[in-house]
């Protein structure tokens, strides 16, 4: 999941150095990097243990 996060961040900032980028696209990668890094953050916090439990 981080490969493919990384390798929407790269392809975020390679349609945003085009002169007339596809807005639609931009936006739709920039949700689903969004949803990624969601369920990497929720994966991570349940490899922490409760300290407080």
């Amino acid at each position: 999941m981080q490969a493919e996060h990384q390798a929407l961040e790269v392809a975020i900032h390679a349609l945003q150095d085009v002169s007339a980028p596809d807005l639609f696209a931009l936006r739709r990668l920039k949700k689903r990097k969004l949803q990624l890094k969601d369920t990497i953050a929720r994966m991570r916090s349940r490899l922490i243990p409760d300290l407080n439990a």
